[in-house]
């Protein structure tokens, strides 16, 4: 029988390892309106109940599991700042003012989350060491240094790297160079949205783990949550299940596609080798569409992770093609032994980017962060707070909630698009 991704959470290095302890919520009861409900204990739906309690308002932080049972529990915990899209990009797609208004706010990501840590005391290991992206080909080489300089006009802190530079920095073998982006660093992601949801319940937020919502329905100036134990009214309803998002939205989990993300963590390295794999405490990934990334955790493994296959069944093949490209990049890993192995849900979109809607009169969606979700999605929760409790526009436009016209032929089209992406890497082409 094929082991479950959902299950592999308690596999993971993060929940073996988690410094701030599980949160305790409370057993639903009955009551009277909130302001918000918060569907979904991850990044996004933290934040925007942390938000939303400190701005004030009554809010309720609904969660099917425990918080950080999804994607916030599963990551590499990498801090990226900016979305796939280049400043340029986002400017001819939106605009001059409003792109330069995304790209803003978008840069300041990680910004928010180490300060959202220090502001909450988040044991979470936060760590900004800087994000380097590995160009695989001189093609892709071209494409990134161009990246980076567009940031360096924006005035990030950013570097330019040869190939030299990426191997001593790095351990790795066989890159062309790449970028450094010095906003950017680490957390240790499941800790993260624990303190998140402790701070929000401070502030005054409800959290109810362990409760699903059972039925949406708009009933007059309200919302109608059904709860196992009874209903719950609310002036907004806030979706933040991305990547686990159910049918309570029958349309959202066919406007993303979710490929699963699968993850190794070894003994802590030993200590020569420790002196050559990221010494410096930088995380990377690489340009390639199926792309490997990798890490240190705080205790002196190596992480490393990349796509793995669409469904939820986790395939030994996985883990070992896993393996070989970790053999292969970071020579003297082969010696080394792997202590966990865990997998996830990723949410993507056609165009790259994270999606908002508002399919009706206060609700409100927030999803698809494409790989980089400990800052987007921790960005993405603050937008849809400040929308909800003080009518601020979402920098990002919201869009109507469409299903992806070949989402039900989603398996054979996912594998024809992992064909043409290894061919599109062994050209030279990527991200």
């Amino acid at each position: 029988m094929t082991p479950s991704s959902a299950a592999s959470v308690r596999d993971s290095l993060w929940a073996a390892t988690a410094e701030e302890p599980p949160v305790a919520g409370t057993a639903f009861a009955p009551a009277a309106r909130v302001d918000a409900a918060v569907i979904g204990a991850g990044f996004a739906g933290c934040a925007a109940a942390l938000s939303l309690a400190e701005a004030g308002a009554s809010v309720v932080l609904l969660e099917a599991r425990q918080v950080g049972w999804g994607a916030a529990g599963r990551n590499g915990g990498q801090v990226i700042p900016g979305l796939k899209l280049d400043p340029s990009e986002l400017r001819a797609t939106f605009g001059e003012a409003a792109g330069g208004a995304l790209v803003a706010e978008a840069g300041s990501a990680a910004d928010l989350v180490f300060d959202l840590a220090t502001r909450h005391q988040i044991r979470c290991r936060p760590t900004r060491a800087g994000w380097i992206q590995a160009a695989h080909s001189a093609q892709a080489l071209a494409r990134v240094h161009r990246r980076a300089r567009e940031w360096q006009d924006e005035g990030a802190p950013v570097e330019l790297l040869d190939a030299a530079a990426i191997q001593r920095r790095s351990g790795a073998v066989g890159y062309h160079g790449g970028w450094c982006d010095h906003r950017a660093g680490t957390v240790q992601p499941l800790a993260y949205a624990r303190g998140l949801a402790r701070a929000a319940v401070a502030a005054g937020a409800r959290l109810h783990t362990e409760t699903p919502v059972s039925a949406l329905a708009r009933r007059g100036a309200d919302w109608r949550l059904e709860l196992p134990g009874g209903e719950l009214r609310a002036g907004a309803v806030l979706v933040c299940t991305d990547a686990y998002s159910d049918t309570l939205l029958p349309d959202l989990p066919r406007a993303m596609l979710t490929v699963q993300s699968v993850q190794v963590a070894t003994d802590p390295l030993p200590p020569d080798l420790a002196e050559t794999v990221l010494p410096g405490g930088e995380c990377l990934s690489e340009t390639r569409r199926l792309a490997f990334y990798y890490r240190r955790s705080p205790d002196g493994r190596l992480v490393f992770g990349g796509r793995g296959a669409v469904g939820d069944g986790q395939r030994p093949a996985m883990f070992a093609a896993l393996l070989r490209a970790m053999h292969r990049t970071l020579p003297g890993t082969s010696a080394v032994a792997v202590a966990h192995r865990w997998s996830g849900q990723v949410g993507l979109t056609l165009d790259g980017l994270p999606h908002v809607h508002e399919p009706a009169p206060g609700l409100f969606v927030g999803m698809g962060y494409n790989g980089r979700g400990v800052a987007m999605a921790t960005r993405m929760g603050t937008w849809l707070a400040a929308r909800v409790h003080g009518g601020r526009p979402v920098p990002l436009p919201p869009r109507a909630l469409t299903p992806i016209r070949w989402h039900a032929a989603r398996r054979p089209a996912l594998a024809a698009g992992v064909a043409v992406a290894w061919v599109r890497d062994q050209l030279g082409h990527g991200a």
